[in-house]
């Protein structure tokens, strides 16, 4: 399991054949069965071959963290705001506004159930398996963040691709950088729970 070969075969499989099939027309529940066994043999790769184990780096600099991650969500928030604002402006802000409490319990759902799962398979997982095979970490980078593109292909939507390209730069940076799974997947909830609050959750696949 630690051979080229096998990582190269293991990395299609993952990352490109079964992203793009889930943007076929077929049962739903194979899909779910297909991404369930996914998941579960990435967990166990990542415990039983990577010796991978869950804990904090006490020297992560947190302060640092979030004022980057703050100062990058104010152009985020900028950008998209504007965004909605002349694109689709009935849905700015509509579900904070109309559903607070239906906007309260998706970002705690979208948080712990949909973006930890995909920072362990996307960064965590990715890195330990992957890195060693590419001798340029800028290339590296720029493949992982593809590749996170490419896992929203079923929603059908060249913006999704783009944001999802664009956040996949800025967590491949984070990852690289700090070796957090804890980290990387709260920069992900904050730029994911504002692209939801500022009313872009139906493009994204979020409930409204």
């Amino acid at each position: 399991m630690q051979s080229t070969a096998y990582r190269l075969t293991e990395l299609f499989l993952i990352f490109v054949l079964i992203p793009i099939s889930f943007a076929i027309p077929y049962p739903v529940w194979i899909k779910l069965v297909i991404g369930v066994i996914g998941f579960a043999y990435v967990i166990f790769v990542l415990l039983r071959i990577e010796k991978f184990r869950v804990k904090i780096n006490k020297n992560l600099n947190w302060k640092l963290f979030f004022k980057r991650t703050f100062l990058q969500l104010i152009f985020i928030a900028l950008v998209t705001s504007v965004y909605v604002f002349f694109v689709d402006r009935t849905n700015l802000f509509t579900v904070v506004l109309n559903k607070p409490l239906l906007w309260i319990v998706i970002l705690f759902v979208y948080s712990f159930f949909s973006v930890y799962p995909q920072e362990l398979i996307y960064r965590t997982f990715f890195f330990s398996r992957y890195q060693k095979l590419f001798k340029s970490e800028r290339l590296f980078l720029l493949f992982n963040a593809t590749l996170f593109s490419l896992a929203h292909i079923f929603f059908r939507n060249a913006l999704v691709m783009v944001l999802t390209f664009v956040g996949g730069i800025l967590f491949a940076l984070t990852f690289n950088k700090t070796r957090s799974t804890l980290l990387v997947s709260i920069e992900h909830a904050i730029y994911g729970a504002w692209l939801f609050t500022v009313g872009m959750g139906n493009m994204l696949g979020f409930p409204s």
